[in-house]
């Protein structure tokens, strides 16, 4: 153990290691081996930076490393020193924090026991006679709040169908602690109390336009998530048929939109905790999740995140794209029991036609087969997805007895047709029109095939003798082989 210690020591610059000998139930003994978080930013001996993502380190480099050391300072911005006394707090918000403390299911009840004094300090709001950073956010005057200079704004912007504002909220007097926020901006805005009706059958439902719990997840994210150490507001963009939600910095490190869905790293821990104390949060890694399955769930597209140089944005959709889902997703759900994943899934399957494994995980962020078949856990088992192909070019599509059931088999394509009638359309079309390209062959037979899929037809007609080319890459062309017909 003397020897671990050392030579970590030796290898690496703000790390500090605590080997410990720990006794097995079966008599055996091992090394548990604890690194403490560090308070600077860590690194090998020679230079190097590693980050953690997922399972694997990769090395930072370029500008990321600046990134690294500003969101990893020595002391962070939550614990800092406002220099406000304890009795400076606002007294309304103080009793409706203790409030929502005491009456939450998340807290354990020695911490319920506390008195307001101590529940300042056990929360990090205070530290000996004067308020946090974080305290002063959450429970400062007014006054106070403003002075910090970093107190999130949020604007609310309405646009017409020709990109025009016609309408404008603004939460810019730092009035409201981001608690507050989150509900003011919800009651205030109307445009969350709008709602239109779908056809089900005989009957018409009402639909709210955005789905309470998806938009109160993506304020609560960028309320929680932003970087406190930048200023900039928040920017909810309402256009007639999607809803943006910009929020200023970028992901921590780390953390891309395309793994936004797995990607679990908090940047701001204080108040993170604060949120999912008093439910306004799920817990962590899991607030996305709820994003995806809501929408999928409802028939709606998957929020498109992008992320700019000084921004990040999430994008949702007003409408629902295929209503019939709905009703797909809740009658298995009512008898399979599905998980959230599962219903993430069937979601994202439903609106398409079928996708391959590689473009399945792709629209998940899953990495090989073996991570895929998590997603899918008891989709395939149950029947209600069914596939075709195998390896990487395998196809997942919904089952078609579901699909009639719900009145989603209006259309039936060719992105499924099997290899050998492939072939035989294939055949007949350049039977017709002769020296054509690939492009061409695709558009005629059927653009809803893929590209790679027709490419892959016309090379083992080629390698069976009964299609010969001319030319080479985008200048190939294709026509029958008059040998391989007499032989037919």
């Amino acid at each position: 153990m003397d020897r671990l210690r050392k030579r970590i020591g030796e290898l690496t610059v703000n790390v500090q290691a605590l080997p410990r000998l720990q006794c097995a139930a079966n008599g055996g003994e091992f090394i548990e081996l604890l690194i403490d978080r560090s308070p600077g930013v860590a690194s090998t001996r020679d230079g190097r930076y590693f980050l953690r993502v997922g399972d694997s380190c990769q090395p930072v480099l370029g500008d990321d490393v600046l990134r690294l050391a500003n969101e990893r300072p020595g002391w962070p911005w939550e614990a800092m020193d406002s220099a406000v006394p304890r009795p400076a707090v606002d007294a309304d918000k103080l009793a409706r924090f203790v409030a929502g403390i005491r009456d939450s299911d998340r807290v354990k009840d020695s911490v319920k026991e506390k008195s307001d004094d101590e529940l300042l300090t056990h929360y990090g709001l205070a530290q000996g006679q004067t308020l946090t950073r974080l305290g002063v956010l959450l429970l400062g005057t007014q006054a106070d709040r403003r002075a910090l200079g970093t107190a999130p704004l949020v604007q609310a912007i309405k646009y017409d169908e020709q990109g025009q504002k016609i309408n404008k909220w603004v939460w810019d007097d730092c009035a409201l602690s981001p608690v507050e926020l989150v509900d003011a901006v919800w009651r205030e805005l109307p445009d969350f109390r709008e709602s239109y009706e779908v056809a089900e059958g005989l009957y018409r439902r009402s639909v709210p336009a955005y789905d309470e719990k998806v938009v109160r997840e993506l304020l609560v994210n960028a309320l929680v998530h932003r970087p406190y150490t930048q200023q900039g507001d928040i920017y909810l963009n309402l256009h007639p048929e999607r809803l943006e939600v910009v929020n200023p910095g970028r992901l921590p490190l780390g953390v891309t939109p395309r793994t936004m869905l797995h990607a679990s790293r908090r940047r701001n821990e204080g108040l993170a905790r604060l949120f999912h104390d008093l439910g306004l949060m799920e817990r962590e890694g899991s607030g996305f999740d709820l994003v995806y399955d809501r929408l999928l769930s409802q028939g709606r597209p998957a929020p498109f995140a992008e992320e700019g140089p000084d921004w990040v944005k999430v994008t949702i959709q007003r409408r629902i794209a295929k209503p019939e889902v709905m009703r797909l997703v809740s009658e298995a759900d009512a008898r399979f029991q599905l998980t959230q994943r599962e219903r993430i899934t069937l979601g994202v399957l439903a609106q398409s036609e079928g996708l391959t494994a590689r473009e399945l995980g792709a629209a998940l962020a899953a990495e090989g087969l073996d991570e895929l078949a998590v997603w899918l856990g008891q989709l395939l088992r149950s029947g209600l997805v069914q596939t075709q192909g195998k390896t990487s070019g395998m196809r997942y599509f919904v089952a078609p007895d579901w699909l009639r059931v719900v009145q989603l088999d209006r259309k039936t394509t060719l992105s499924r047709i099997a290899p050998h009638r492939l072939q035989a359309l294939i055949l007949e079309d350049l039977a017709r029109y002769p020296d054509s390209s690939t492009a061409d062959v695709n558009r005629r037979i059927g653009v809803e095939i893929s590209a790679k899929t027709v490419k892959r037809s016309l090379d083992d007609l080629t390698a069976a003798g009964q299609v010969s080319h001319a030319g080479e890459r985008r200048w190939r062309r294709y026509r029958l082989q008059q040998q391989g017909i007499k032989d037919k």
